[in-house]
């Protein structure tokens, strides 16, 4: 089974210019914590509620601040094509709970979450990556 086969494909986006404010509006609106940041179709980082939290609201950021401020830049990411199990061990050994998917093209065309892959995969494989994630 491949990462495209259980990513979520209905995924809000953030661009640059984006408020801090706004993103956090649309997380709360859609009652998630994780948005891909990506410029037209290029993924340039990550964003989540604790990067709002400590990165621009503990930091006295204002809240038209862009969001590009604050952005995890080095974010991960599968390929499309990859294996589900080759990602689950990835998620697990580097603590990643979300990754942001591409395809062949680099252009971003979904999310795989820890809460997709196990309710799609083996229950084995699934447990021990949430294990190796929440292990300090």
């Amino acid at each position: 089974m491949r990462v495209r086969d259980v990513m979520s494909k209905d995924v809000q986006i953030a661009r640059p210019g984006d408020t801090i404010q706004d993103i956090a509006k649309r997380m709360r609106d859609g009652d998630f914590g994780f948005m891909p940041v990506a410029d037209e179709e290029r993924l340039i980082g990550t964003i989540t509620d604790r990067d709002l939290t400590i990165r621009a609201l503990a930091a006295g950021a204002a809240p038209t601040a862009p969001v590009s401020e604050f952005i995890s830049r080095d974010a991960q990411s599968a390929w499309a094509d990859d294996d589900l199990k080759t990602v689950l061990d990835a998620m697990s050994s580097k603590k990643i709970r979300r990754l942001p998917v591409l395809d062949k093209n680099s252009r971003l065309v979904g999310v795989v979450s820890l809460g997709d892959l196990s309710t799609r995969v083996k229950e084995k494989y699934a447990g021990e990556a949430l294990e190796g994630i929440s292990r300090s």
